[in-house]
């Protein structure tokens, strides 16, 4: 239950001494100044009862809390330690000397009770306020992304199947104790052996797994389990979701999506740089004020250049502007991507991406066959039309292809085939040629140059996130938790950013005051 007042906020004559005590240039002092953090109240309150529930901490508190811990890199525990002692914590916090803090304990239920998408609205609250003083421009977009290391063991595969199982069978539990019983003898039957090799103890424990997967699969429209608690409910329904796709990437073993861990089933394992096995951050900032503008985690095998498109609209659905231009890396510099960042009927962004270098051909190009209107047919520069072709592997164009007649005889085949020994020239007229001359030609200019000499910042800004405030690791397992970490991480260096940009902006004002005072009139 939310109650109006749930802590002693700080009277006058404490208020004037704490203020006497830390200094006017105290960030915190600065933060309170230019964050008005009850703004925050209404979003907050939206995840709290009214009325019912024990009587709730103040969320506004609670959310201070959770910002100075992340500024100040401290858990829980050192947090509370802190804030009990240090006069300018309980200044920013607005208490008095009479609140006790709450247990550690407490920032985890917080924690759980506004989740991610509350955070979300509370970030571009907070860019919002930002907006309102005029910091944030709409001329450019950076957009970069950053790695997130999983707080996970992977398991090997053996192990894996084995967590699986177990986790599906204290799923089903609640629902068919008889079933589950004999199960777990099996397993420790399974589980016996010592002198089995590998390959046999995975094929025994798949096979256990297929075999409590074939009535398992059944218990969902059982009575026992319609008439269960909906908690235990969406957990089974998750266990069985979880076994299946384990199975399924067991068949697989080229599957790009593999489950690498029951305990955090969200996380890939993907490459950025190296290998690792986790998340990616994905950002987009302010190239004027550095101001971070919309941020996404997705799992590390994510599609970093296709996130983009949702950067830009999640920024602009949440406050109505109109971003002109977006600098990224080489991710964007793919057909699909370029179409949709680029669509006069939609973004309809300027985009200035790195282009591919590609291999100079000491034949005949591509650009220089003719396709008709339709599509249907291809010409070649010595007159040879061809109506065989067929979508190419990657879904991204058309593969033309001409007979060994047609090239047999012509006066050009020496120009057309890079192989002598080839017997007809194959060729794959791309969907998205337009968009990749587009970024070719872009990337001639002196714009580009200058835009990509501001990109740099991005990087600086992805630093700032994983090392001071230690975002290259996960507290949390779970996709939704490690974004709510990557939001109240952005939030925190953007307020950050916010308290230097005004501090940079009175120090200019001043200057520009005191040399029209020193010069002479006349």
């Amino acid at each position: 239950m939310l109650q109006l007042e749930s802590s002693v906020p700080l009277s006058d004559f404490e208020r004037e001494l704490f203020a006497r005590l830390v200094p006017r240039a105290h960030f915190l002092r600065r933060l309170a100044d230019i964050i008005d953090f009850e703004r925050f109240r209404p979003t907050l309150a939206k995840s709290y009862s009214p009325r019912e529930g024990r009587p709730a901490l103040d969320p506004v508190l609670m959310l201070k809390l959770d910002l100075l811990g992340i500024h100040y890199r401290m858990s829980d525990r050192e947090l509370m330690r802190q804030a009990q002692v240090n006069i300018a914590y309980r200044l920013f916090l607005n208490i008095g000397c009479e609140t006790t803090l709450p247990h550690h304990t407490s920032m985890t239920y917080f924690r759980d009770r506004v989740d991610a998408s509350t955070l979300q609205t509370i970030f571009h609250e907070v860019l919002g306020q930002a907006r309102e003083s005029g910091l944030v421009k709409d001329r450019l977009r950076l957009k970069d992304a950053t790695h997130i290391i999983a707080n996970i063991a992977v398991p090997s595969t053996i192990r894996l199947v084995a967590e699986t199982r177990d986790h599906l069978l204290d799923a089903v539990e609640p629902f068919a104790r008889d079933q589950v019983k004999v199960e777990w003898d099996q397993a420790d039957i399974l589980s016996s052996g010592d002198d089995v090799p590998d390959e046999e103890r995975l094929v025994r424990r798949v096979h256990h797994l297929r075999s409590i997967l074939s009535w398992a699969d059944e218990v969902p429209n059982s009575a026992a389990f319609l008439a269960g608690n909906a908690t235990v409910q969406q957990k089974l329904l998750a266990a069985l979701e979880l076994a299946h796709k384990v199975l399924a990437d067991r068949e697989d073993p080229r599957a790009k999506d593999k489950v690498i861990s029951v305990v955090d089933p969200d996380a890939r394992c993907g490459k950025h740089g190296g290998f690792f096995d986790g998340y990616v951050t994905d950002v987009t900032m302010d190239a004027d004020s550095e101001l971070i503008t919309s941020i996404n985690v997705m799992a590390a095998n994510g599609d970093e250049g296709g996130d983009a498109a949702y950067l830009i609209r999640q920024e602009e659905e949440a406050h109505g502007n109109d971003v002109q231009a977006i600098s990224i890396d080489g991710a964007g510099y793919r057909g699909s991507v370029l179409r949709e960042l680029t669509d006069p009927e939609g973004l309809n962004l300027e985009v200035f991406t790195p282009p591919t270098e590609r291999i100079s051909l000491l034949v005949f190009t591509p650009d220089q066959f003719t396709r008709s209107d339709d599509g249907k047919t291809l010409t070649c520069p010595a007159g040879q039309t061809t109506n065989t072709y067929e979508r190419n592997k990657h879904d991204t164009g058309f593969k033309f292809r001409y007979s060994k007649k047609q090239c047999g005889g012509c006066v050009l085949r020496d120009k057309c085939l890079e192989n002598p020994k080839s017997k007809s020239r194959t060729v794959t007229k791309n969907d998205y040629e337009a968009e990749y001359k587009a970024a070719q030609a872009k990337a001639r200019t002196v714009e580009y140059q200058k835009v990509r000499k501001e990109h740099p910042a991005i990087e600086r800004k992805l630093c700032e996130l994983v090392r001071p405030h230690a975002l290259r690791h996960a507290r949390y397992r779970g996709l939704s938790k490690v974004l709510r970490q990557a939001l109240v991480t952005a939030v925190a260096v953007n307020m950050k950013r916010m308290v230097t940009l005004h501090k940079n902006a009175l120090d200019h004002q001043r200057t520009g005051m005191v040399r029209a005072e020193s010069t002479p009139v006349g």
